[in-house]
């Protein structure tokens, strides 16, 4: 149905077109009949292709909803979608291509935060708005961006405090990408680890490129590090199609999950899609959603993406739903505001709440981060997980962690009279430029 309305209003705009030219009309159509443009700004190709393509089609299928509901402030939602191809410089270009020349009103997009990191200062000199759906490292925030996935108080601490108070792991090996996401987070969780009095010896950490391929000898080392007479588990930071190679040389080496469980931060329903999950179940995620939960709101979503795909087998995943919340929280700031403008939306979204797809609500607070459940879920052989621990409400996301003491005394609140990403409490100073002024 969706697609069928879709073809019809490209009819109804092809004939009001050929009306308009029989009459004489000429000219620039009214700008409050011009389309809102929602930029997408996605890997449709490269090693982060497996991730990301789901998220394009998420907001294709969001718009087209908006627009079957009369679309907003009267006007037509149009997706304007490109590809940087898993190639971070590419990402600062096409985000500039989306601001400058296709004048979009908003993006959806990036999943690294070395994409992220790349468009920022896109975002920050063109005052522009992106929505950003996947967990990252915290120690940051921006006026123009809304960090829609978990900060690590929301998935990487949780996941930690669970193997070591539920499953009684002492010994850590944190394995990684090779870029900020991974590096920020586990200097953030070997500190946590320390402080709870976790030896050095007990912490292993090792990093590898984007598409690592040959795990044989790296899981080895785990293998090795764990037969020491203590718990052992991984924390996986692990992006990509890397994860391909990494879980299918677990099971080629028996690493189950009652020997060294497995807590993936990057690991949701679609890089488990492609993968013999039976060697994997027992092994865990920890995320804000996963697509088992039986919620009404959830089960509806899925059926809206299994027409959209016109395929019952296709998978919802956690950033999937960051971007539901997102696109939601982004029409409700606009109807308040009356505007697309930047300036006033940025004013008008926080505070606005709007339902998750768990059964709660997100907020947006004001450093620009929602409120979240944080659940751990255990691989299923059908490649779903079972929640086998959730926190009992929404947490709020903490841009600056409170384990770093670079950052501890650092808050960022973006309503006046504060005004600031990095505000330090102990100095009173807003240590880096205030946007607000």
């Amino acid at each position: 149905m969706i697609k069928l309305n879709r073809i019809r209003r490209q009819v109804a705009r092809a004939a009001a077109a050929g009306v308009l030219a029989m009459a004489g009309v000429s000219g620039h159509v009214a700008a409050q009949d011009d389309p809102i443009k929602v930029g997408v700004l996605h890997s449709l190709s490269g090693t982060m292709a497996i991730s990301e393509t789901a998220l394009k089609e998420t907001i294709e299928m969001l718009v087209e909803q908006q627009n079957e509901q009369g679309g907003l402030l009267g006007r037509e939602l149009e997706p304007v979608v490109v590809d940087p191809a898993s190639d971070w410089p590419r990402f600062a270009e096409q985000a500039r291509q989306l601001l400058e020349d296709e004048e979009v009103d908003v993006v959806f997009g990036t999943w690294t935060s070395v994409s992220r990191k790349s468009v920022l200062p896109v975002f920050e000199e063109l005052n522009g708005l992106l929505f950003y759906p996947v967990q990252y490292e915290g120690e940051e925030s921006s006026e123009n961006v809304f960090y829609l996935g978990a900060a690590p108080n929301q998935q990487a601490i949780p996941a930690v405090d669970y193997l070591k108070n539920e499953v009684g792991v002492e010994r850590w090996a944190l394995l990684g990408t090779d870029y900020v996401y991974p590096r920020t987070t586990n200097k953030i969780l070997e500190q946590y680890l320390k402080d709870a009095g976790v030896a050095d010896e007990d912490i292993m950490i090792n990093y590898t490129p984007f598409g690592h391929s040959d795990w044989q000898s790296i899981v080895s080392d785990v293998r090795d590090f764990g037969s020491q007479g203590k718990k052992t588990a991984v924390v996986s930071t692990i992006n990509g199609d890397a994860n391909v190679p990494f879980y299918t040389e677990l099971g080629n080496q028996d690493v189950t999950a009652s020997d060294i469980p497995v807590v993936a931060f990057s690991v949701g329903e679609q890089e488990l899609a492609g993968i013999d999950t039976e060697p994997l179940v027992g092994h865990l995620a920890a995320w804000n959603y996963f697509m088992s939960v039986p919620t009404q709101e959830n089960l509806e979503f899925i059926q809206s993406w299994h027409e959209f795909k016109g395929d019952t087998s296709a998978v919802t995943n956690d950033p999937m739903e960051a971007h539901y919340i997102g696109f939601n929280m982004w029409v409700e700031a606009v109807r308040r505001a009356g505007t697309t403008d930047v300036d006033a939306v940025k004013e008008s979204i926080v505070g606005v709440s709007v339902p998750n797809l768990t059964g709660g609500y997100a907020t947006m607070m004001p450093n620009h981060h929602a409120t979240k459940p944080v659940m751990i879920g255990e691989i299923q052989p059908d490649g779903q997980f079972a929640v086998v621990w959730e926190t009992p409400g929404e947490v709020p996301g903490d841009a600056w962690s409170d384990y770093l003491p670079e950052s501890a005394d650092i808050i960022a609140s973006w309503r006046k009279p504060l005004l600031c990403g990095n505000y330090n409490v102990a100095t009173g100073e807003c240590s880096g430029q205030n946007y607000g002024d």
